[in-house]
């Protein structure tokens, strides 16, 4: 029977950078944090496990394939001890759980993707969404993703979706999961970013696109933002550069606007949703279904899963 009324959490906190086990053990705990506060869904930032990779926007130094092998070995593989932890951790509070990970390829262990990591509350792996498309210098450290997690998936209380960062601003990515219902999106960011060279915070389009993919779709919207001050970054890395994300999570309701948040600092951001209000913003424009134009535009959606080869066995005649 599915709910009419919901609670959403966005873990605003700042990971334990390049080490997997201290993240998770935190990831652990704020998990815990939201369940004890009655929250249905509990959203993470990008690549929050273990953390956001700064440095490739620093220019390529010897130190930048350092910090790269670093990155790669405290990446994550899905099936491994830091997401098994996390899925019981989820079952134990009752919470489902959306949190980015770098997610190490579990055969060459040689590359690492960009990752949503969706988590039931009965600790489950509901699924894991790569990256479409890394953004700019995150072609560095990540690979490209797939469509295989690119999914809206039915919960008690609503259809949940997540996207990493910029796949707001592709709009494909956005109208597959609308096409598929969503209700409840994470939508997960590095934060917010200073302008080194002022005294100011610059325009952050994690909310600009949040909102924008919170009107359109008719979905609540949990725009959660991982932190890392200069405090938080090793000194062995801190050559690289020193970029600072301040979070500034929001929580954005089906017609676009904003109803819990920015907040600053290590926090959890609460808000409480209905399918009511769900409901009727899509009566007034459901853009998969009464608003659109399936005679005039069609959208494919490979979600097939391609390894790099296949191999015949030698037995085979």
């Amino acid at each position: 029977m599915t709910k009419t009324t919901f609670r959403m959490a966005a873990a605003q906190a700042a990971p334990v950078l390049f080490d997997k086990s201290a993240s998770t053990e935190k990831a652990c705990r704020l998990i815990a944090e939201a369940g004890k506060g009655g929250a249905d869904i509990v959203a993470f930032g990008e690549a929050w496990l273990p953390g956001y990779p700064f440095w490739v926007e620093g220019g390529i130094k010897d130190l930048t394939w350092e910090a790269s092998a670093v990155y790669l070995e405290n990446a994550v593989i899905v099936g491994g001890p830091e997401t098994d932890a996390l899925c019981e951790a989820a079952r134990a509070a009752g919470v489902d759980v959306v949190i980015g990970i770098a997610e190490k390829d579990p055969i060459t262990e040689g590359a690492a993707y960009c990752t949503a990591l969706t988590i039931s509350r009965d600790g489950g792996i509901l699924a894991r969404h790569r990256k479409l498309k890394p953004t700019h210098a995150e072609r560095i450290i990540w690979g490209d993703g797939d469509a295989v997690g690119l999914k809206a998936h039915a919960r008690d209380y609503a259809k949940i979706s997540a996207l990493n960062c910029w796949e707001h601003q592709m709009m494909l990515p956005g109208y597959a999961l609308a096409a598929q219902g969503t209700q409840v999106h994470a939508a997960l960011w590095p934060g917010w970013e200073k302008i080194p060279r002022k005294e100011e915070y610059c325009w952050a389009r994690q909310h600009l696109l949040s909102r924008a993919f919170a009107s359109q779709a008719a979905a609540y919207v949990i725009c959660v933002a991982g932190v890392r001050l200069e405090k938080h970054i090793p000194e062995r890395w801190k050559p690289l550069g020193v970029w600072e994300h301040t979070g500034q999570s929001v929580i954005i309701d089906p017609r676009g606007e904003i109803i819990a948040g920015p907040v600053d600092g290590e926090e959890l951001l609460y808000a409480d949703g209905s399918l009511d209000i769900v409901r009727a913003a899509k009566a007034a424009c459901d853009i998969a279904g009464h608003y659109s134009r399936p005679d005039i535009f069609r959208l494919l959606v490979d979600d097939r899963g391609r390894p790099a080869a296949e191999f015949a066995s030698s037995s085979e005649k």
